[in-house]
């Protein structure tokens, strides 16, 4: 089985959030299971100049406004997956993130950048740019490769099979409704029953309309999303492709995440031997400038600084937690007055507060690896890996229970405690009070170190692989190609 994954991000090249980590663990999973599988990724600078044995499978020449544009072939590094990549200099080799410009504005071409890019993945599919080798699953992630699926859709011929995946429907891709003539559709597209989106076009809607199959990265976001609270105004799309809508729950890749081998953080540690996890929680008080204790529950943040991400929840609860002796480490940056608030926490409270308002992925490892605890209180969330990577590491998750949180952290209650299920803490209010109130129990469990000690090795021993999301989605694939 040929599969064709079309993203914009792919881990380590390019990450904004988790839907880089999916494309750099996924597709070798579904190698590691016989299937025949190849990217197609934009020419960012950073993926372009770090494929391995390039070469140019041919001139495409003038679209979307863009003069010169090809398309090359290789192989990513690390992990030698093969790829395709959209050399479109105009579009693609520029500075600031793949979305948006230094000062955060959205790249006034968006929908050009991205419109091409699922262009060009219809193309694969049809067998028009490398007849050598044509997907039967062409596979899109999020808005950025949505409109694969309505150009395949617009070319009848095509016999490939589409999959679109939501990583998160907050984010749309929505663009000027007058801007439709630049797409190269039919005029129906632009209409509700296609790409129109209360007055403006929506990719996003383009992969729940057009796809053969939709799939979101949780059971309980999958239906999540056909409700009004989470469905983004797209709800009821969703529940008219009800019987096409599955979740998969993203995995974890353990050759990244895995404290008995990861190479950098202070001490290696198990589940059978905690004792590098107490030197990872020293170190990193030490690094962020945090006063000794041992005793103190240390609590970090990974994290975008934004309301989806609960993090003002945080900032609500942390009077309760420095006042019960905590402390806290945040990793993220995001809204200014989120990381001005958690900056003046920091400056208030040095021994007790620190903040690094960067991305930082080693630093990252560190901060999971050192903590007790970890918050992932977001107001949603499809799936969540940080609270995946934090059950690994025996740093308890302190999750909202919505979406992935909810499949995958078993709350601390007294039954999952006597019965050894627990492996974190969970709470259902969005608010700093139930928050505040759920942090009470941490702390009484925390002072009970054996008990502690049990929800980590429970919580360590979780398997989050993803050989078990490359079955799933190898048996949508099959499902598909049989009613094809």
């Amino acid at each position: 089985m040929k599969v064709l994954h079309v993203a914009a991000e792919i881990f380590p090249l390019v990450k904004t959030g988790g839907l880089a980590d999916v494309l750099g663990a996924l597709p070798q999973a579904l190698i590691g299971q016989g299937a025949d599988v190849r990217l197609l990724l934009p020419g960012f600078p950073a993926i372009l100049d770090a494929i391995l044995e390039p070469s140019c499978v041919c001139e495409i020449g003038t679209v979307f406004g863009a003069a010169r544009v090809r398309l090359m072939r290789g192989h990513m590094p690390f992990s030698h997956v093969p790829v395709y990549v959209l050399d479109a200099p105009y579009f693609y080799r520029r500075s600031g993130s793949p979305y948006q410009t230094h000062t955060g504005a959205e790249w006034p071409d968006n929908l050009q950048r991205f419109a091409v890019l699922g262009w060009a993945a219809a193309q694969l599919a049809a067998g028009t740019l490398d007849a050598d080798w044509i997907p039967d699953i062409l596979h899109a992630h999020d808005w950025h490769a949505a409109m694969a699926c309505a150009y395949v859709a617009q070319h009848l011929p095509t016999h490939a099979a589409t999959v679109f995946t939501v990583h998160n429907l907050a984010y749309q891709g929505l663009f000027a409704l007058a801007d439709f003539h630049l797409l190269g559709l039919p005029g129906r597209y632009a209409a509700p029953s296609g790409l129109e989106y209360h007055g403006q076009l929506s990719f996003m809607k383009a992969g729940l309309k057009f796809a053969d199959c939709i799939t979101t990265v949780s059971g309980s976001y999958a239906r999540e999303i056909a409700t009004p609270e989470f469905g983004c105004g797209l709800e009821g799309v969703i529940q008219g492709r009800a019987g096409d809508v599955f979740g998969v729950l993203n995995g974890v890749d353990y050759a990244v995440w895995n404290p008995e081998r990861d190479t950098g953080i202070a001490a290696n540690f198990s589940a059978t031997d905690l004792a590098g996890k107490a030197l990872c929680k020293t170190g990193l008080q030490t690094e962020m400038g945090l006063a000794l204790n041992a005793q103190a529950p240390l609590f970090g943040v990974v994290s975008r600084l934004t309301s989806q991400k609960g993090l003002d929840l945080v900032l609500g609860a942390l009077p309760r937690l420095l006042q019960s002796g905590g402390q806290l480490v945040v990793q993220g940056n995001g809204d200014h007055a989120l990381e001005a608030a958690f900056v003046d926490a920091a400056d208030k409270y040095p021994e007790q507060v620190a903040v690094r308002t960067v991305y930082d992925e080693a630093l990252a490892h560190r901060i999971i690896a050192g903590s007790d605890a970890l918050f992932v209180p977001s107001r949603f969330e499809p799936c969540g890996l940080t609270q995946l990577y934090a059950l690994r590491y025996g740093s308890l998750p302190v999750v909202r229970s919505v979406g992935g949180l909810a499949d995958t952290v078993v709350d601390a209650s007294e039954a999952h405690l006597a019965a050894d299920t627990a492996t974190g803490f969970s709470f259902s209010e969005a608010s700093s009070a139930a928050l505040s109130a759920r942090l009470d129990q941490v702390f009484a469990l925390y002072a009970q170190p054996a008990r502690w000690q049990q929800m980590q090795r429970r919580a360590m021993t979780q398997e989050f692989s993803w050989d078990a999301a490359a079955r799933s989605y190898l048996k949508l694939y099959e499902a598909l190609l049989t009613t094809q």
